[in-house]
């Protein structure tokens, strides 16, 4: 399978911080790659690394076999790396419909095929088209972020956390989006909700104290109980 995303020795600080202490690990293209390790382990700093927003110090992040580690948030962007931060990134006071509209970066026929299957996939985005996305549940919301960063031709996705603070029947519909997705995007995934990862995630890696510890697939993750117990402080 074609390697999408090479991430080789990152190190990252933030301030006089040094975050990330070597960080490496491969994205296949059409998988669901989930990053795994306690709070505080790395997991975000490796996300905003990726997008340039704290750029990693050493290192390199070659994306379809062009370094990007020292590129601008916006350039990494355009090459077609979608970013879905934990808190969201949605202005409260733009309705579901302006957020999507200024979120495409062309106005063609693909585009707007996209987003008429996120509307497919997330009805209630439809439902609530001219509300302001503030009076979004958490939900609605983690749906409505998700949406804005497929609509573009983005080839890759990283999102952060997106079951945080979600009620269980908002997770299960994240599942099933994120499944359906695979299809047409590459994703990596941050995610402490165990069940959620194993359910989605075909790959992990594991982070702790930014570096990367542990990697395999997914479902042999499962089962190995000393890896959670040591790792995630899963018993």
């Amino acid at each position: 399978m074609t390697t999408l995303l090479s991430v080789q020795q990152i190190e990252t600080y933030i301030g006089q911080y040094h975050i990330l202490q070597g960080i490496s690990f491969e994205i296949r293209k059409g998988e669901v790659t989930v990053l795994l390790g306690r709070n505080g382990a790395g997991k975000t700093t490796t996300l905003r690394s990726l997008m340039g927003l704290t750029p990693p110090a050493k290192g390199k992040v070659v994306f379809n076999g062009d370094e990007i580690q020292r590129l601008p948030v916006h350039e990494i962007a355009r090459r077609g790396i979608g970013y879905v931060p934990e808190d969201q990134g949605l202005f409260s006071g733009l309705t579901v419909g302006e957020t999507l509209q200024l979120a495409m970066q062309k106005k063609d026929e693909a585009t707007r095929q996209r987003l008429e299957w996120m509307l497919q996939l997330f009805p209630d985005l439809k439902t609530y088209w001219k509300k302001q996305s503030g009076v979004l549940s958490g939900g609605q919301k983690q749906m409505l972020a998700i949406a804005k960063a497929y609509l573009n031709d983005n080839q890759l996705l990283l999102i952060d956390e997106p079951s945080k603070g979600l009620a269980p029947i908002m997770v299960e519909k994240v599942i099933h989006s994120l499944r359906e997705m695979k299809d047409s995007v590459t994703v990596v995934l941050v995610e402490q909700n165990f069940m959620m990862a194993s359910a989605i995630g075909d790959r992990y890696y594991i982070i702790d104290d930014g570096r990367t510890v542990h990697s395999g697939i997914m479902n042999d993750l499962k089962h190995n109980e000393q890896i959670k117990r040591k790792y995630l402080g899963i018993a």
